[in-house]
């Protein structure tokens, strides 16, 4: 499935963000930036996720490593759903 790049400068342009904040969340691994022609891009099945750090940032005032800390647990969040509704179903089963 081909994912569509979009221009980190485009995107920074129409959305009003600092482009430094999108490489800072390239440094700390949160989102990977793609370089092509050297032109900077994101993918745009990352645009959901660079929403959600913008909110925090902008919004909510939260730093670069604050963004990681919620990021990570979210996902254990997600990781122990996930389980959680796995043994559920194991017990259904094994309850018959």
């Amino acid at each position: 499935m081909d994912t569509e790049l979009i221009i980190i400068k485009d995107y920074c342009d129409r959305c009003h963000v600092d482009p430094q904040f999108i490489f800072e969340l390239e440094n700390d691994g949160l989102i990977t930036v793609h370089e092509v022609n050297e032109e900077r891009y994101i993918s745009s099945d990352q645009l959901s996720e660079l929403e959600c750090y913008l909110h925090l940032y902008y919004d909510l005032e939260i730093n670069i490593n604050g963004i990681d800390a919620i990021r990570h647990m979210l996902n254990r969040i997600e990781s122990m759903q996930k389980e959680i509704l796995f043994l559920k179903n194991q017990l259904s089963f094994f309850s018959r």
